[in-house]
């Protein structure tokens, strides 16, 4: 691992402030550490993030869910709040990773890396969920942009992200067996705005599926997820599985998810 300088403040104001040059806030670290052990990944400076309680916690109003960027993954797998209100998303964040995972990795440190194949950006998609910043709100449509990037500016603070209530969601994933991360996730949601399908796994980054969304607002059923042939094109292929055999793969996960909506 390169050298680096570390910071721990308490405050918002603080971590903003100590980004300046080729640093880098540091927030669960589950991927950053990693990459910088294998000198991949190297900054002057690191931010720690955990020391600031405002950045943490989980709140419920009339049509949202709002959870701060520095609250672990497991702290929403296990909140009362979400499994009452969004029980889609306490199960997707209790099947990141490994318990060192839940416990260390963070919501805001998960979407602000924007891996092509995390769970979290599936849900925030699905959900028609808000990114908060210290700048400003960002709807999840816009936030993803590309292979492991977002539309963060430099040195921008994720502060929390609120999720829509929906009235039926599940998401499902079939999982790489090592790392646990998704080969194809598939995220759906209802509401009383329609249908909402998110994809992550399958392309450079987190994507909807706008013809199974249709199909879905016209039929909520998982023989109508199952009907729709999503194209090859744009879609990732590898030794685990190549890009028909992935495409394909959505449609099954969308199945399955749909049937897990209507069966909660």
């Amino acid at each position: 691992m390169y050298s680096f300088d570390y910071q721990r403040p308490t405050t918002r104001a603080a971590a903003v402030a100590a980004v300046q040059g080729d640093a880098r806030f540091l927030a669960g670290g589950q991927s950053l550490v990693q990459a910088m052990k294998l000198r991949l990944s190297s900054s002057d400076r690191l931010v720690d993030l955990n020391a600031i309680p405002d950045l943490k916690g989980i709140s419920v109003d009339a049509d949202k869910v709002t959870i701060g960027a520095m609250t672990t993954h497991a702290e929403v797998a296990a909140s009362a709040d979400v499994q009452r209100t969004i029980p889609a998303l306490a199960e997707l964040a209790g099947g990141i990773g490994d318990p060192m995972v839940r416990n260390m990795g963070t919501l805001g440190g998960a979407i602000a890396n924007a891996d092509p194949a995390a769970c979290y950006p599936a849900a925030l998609l699905a959900l028609n969920a808000t990114v908060h910043t210290d700048k400003r709100e960002i709807a999840a449509d816009d936030f993803f942009t590309g292979l492991y990037e977002t539309a963060l500016k430099p040195g921008e603070l994720i502060t929390a992200v609120s999720f829509q209530k929906p009235q039926r969601a599940a998401y499902v994933k079939f999982k790489q067996p090592a790392s646990r991360f998704a080969l194809i996730g598939v995220f759906v949601s209802q509401s009383a705005a329609g249908v909402r399908v998110a994809v992550t796994g399958a392309k450079a980054a987190v994507f909807r599926v706008k013809a199974m969304e249709d199909a879905l607002a016209a039929s909520f059923t998982p023989e109508t997820a199952k009907a729709i042939n999503v194209p090859v094109a744009g879609i990732n292929g590898d030794l685990h599985g190549s890009t028909a055999y992935r495409a394909a793969m959505i449609s099954v996960m969308a199945q399955r998810a749909v049937a897990a909506a209507l069966a909660r």
